[in-house]
């Protein structure tokens, strides 16, 4: 017998993720996870203390010429971190 209501049981856990306000901090969780995917391994191992407050990326470096250069691209960084995430998570990055 074939139940007509029965819905996907991906769609049912998003549903209640969202319910129980637990889908953003689950995408912040995965953004800085997807961190050394996005970037790669070796200019991940330059950064250290990612957190994520308001919709910023917070992130510590510790080369100066690195710092310049992820600024200079921070735009299409901020696109490829959320496009990996699949949601919009971040609207910004701070480099410090």
């Amino acid at each position: 017998m074939k139940r007509n209501d029965a819905e996907p049981i991906g769609k049912l856990i998003q549903h209640f993720l969202r319910q129980e306000s637990l889908e953003s901090p689950l995408n912040e969780r995965r953004l800085i996870n997807a961190w050394p995917d996005v970037l790669g391994p070796t200019i991940a191992s330059y950064t250290r203390d990612l957190y994520i407050k308001n919709q910023v990326l917070y992130v510590h470096l510790t080369s100066a010429a690195l710092r310049q250069e992820l600024m200079m691209g921070r735009e299409l960084l901020v696109r490829n971190l959320n496009r990996h995430v699949g949601a919009q998570v971040i609207t910004n990055i701070i480099f410090r």
